[in-house]
């Protein structure tokens, strides 16, 4: 008997990566998704895959799955801020209401649920590099709190559950992660600089750049919530690369790498957009032995060759 697990957000960028993970490892993989920021063509490869099930629906409404459930991964959200404040009633309830079905399944299931929360969690930090007991700087009124909230939420209701109900839960905090199947209008740094160079257009930085991202990636990603779901580890685990570099450093480099005749200019910094954001990874090396080894060179030149294909 193959073990099953329940993937949200399937068709979503990480949470196809994970479902071609899971299948690798020999799982039967049960895919769900309702297509608001996710894409059709990017489980299309797994169309004729017998160990997988997709299953059209939002998680924000109670689904029955009358299979026996091992695991769960809770991987639908929007994710990129154009997504969240175009969405911003739907965040808030896959956050909340998703999560809320997640864990009646893994309780009537008794499955292992794992969620994905953010680095958003911290907002705009006033601690750095950011460790898991840090409890973040968040304006829960302001544009991006829907997101940030619905993150805290989820951690909080899962740890409710945890407590109350014995239910088996782990929490991964991701930091920026990129890679193949990103959206070529996510709004993200990442594919934004890429899609711009690609095709020779200004490349936009907001504020001067000398806010800090660190990028994780999808590969070492999808690691490292193998390793967390598979572990003991009941409270938040970071899990994302270290490397930190300063927004317009970033861009320069995609300008370098794509050969790009892309002029870089500055626009004014979005509200309550994080002037830091840099993981401590020490509880993952320590329990989990994880740490990022796609090197950013390595990532970007595999994640432009794939948007070479697309733009």
């Amino acid at each position: 008997m193959k073990k099953k697990i329940l993937i949200t957000g399937a068709a979503g960028f990480i949470g196809s990566h994970l479902s071609d993970l899971f299948l690798e490892k020999g799982f039967l993989v049960y895919g769900v998704d309702n297509f608001i920021t996710g894409n059709i063509n990017n489980i299309k490869h797994l169309a004729n895959e017998r160990n997988f099930e997709f299953i059209e629906h939002d998680i924000s409404k109670p689904l029955v799955i009358k299979d026996n459930i091992k695991y769960i991964l809770h991987f639908a959200s929007p994710a990129s801020p154009i997504d969240y404040l175009k969405l911003p009633i739907q965040t808030l309830k896959v956050g909340a209401l998703g999560t809320y079905n997640c864990l009646g399944i893994a309780l009537a299931h008794k499955a292992r649920l794992l969620i994905a929360s953010t680095s958003e969690v911290y907002g705009d930090p006033l601690v750095h590099p950011q460790k898991e007991d840090y409890w973040g700087n968040v304006n829960p009124i302001g544009p991006r709190g829907v997101y940030d909230e619905a993150k805290r939420y989820a951690e909080a209701i899962t740890m409710a559950y945890h407590r109350y109900h014995k239910v088996d839960t782990r929490i991964v905090r991701i930091f920026n992660t990129y890679g193949e199947r990103m959206r070529l209008n996510d709004g993200r740094v990442v594919p934004n600089f890429i899609y711009q160079a690609l095709k020779n257009k200004p490349i936009t930085v907001f504020g001067k750049g000398t806010q800090t991202r660190s990028f994780c990636y999808v590969s070492d990603l999808t690691n490292g919530v193998y390793k967390l779901l598979m572990s003991k580890i009941d409270t938040p685990v970071n899990i994302g690369n270290p490397a930190e570099m300063s927004i317009l450093d970033f861009a320069k480099k995609i300008k370098n790498i794509t050969k790009s005749k892309s002029k870089i200019v500055f626009k004014p910094l979005p509200v309550d957009d994080p002037k830091v954001r840099q993981p401590d990874i020490s509880k993952a090396k320590k329990y989990l032995k994880w740490k990022p080894v796609v090197s950013l060179d390595e990532g970007l030149q595999k994640t432009i060759e794939w948007f070479k294909l697309h733009v």
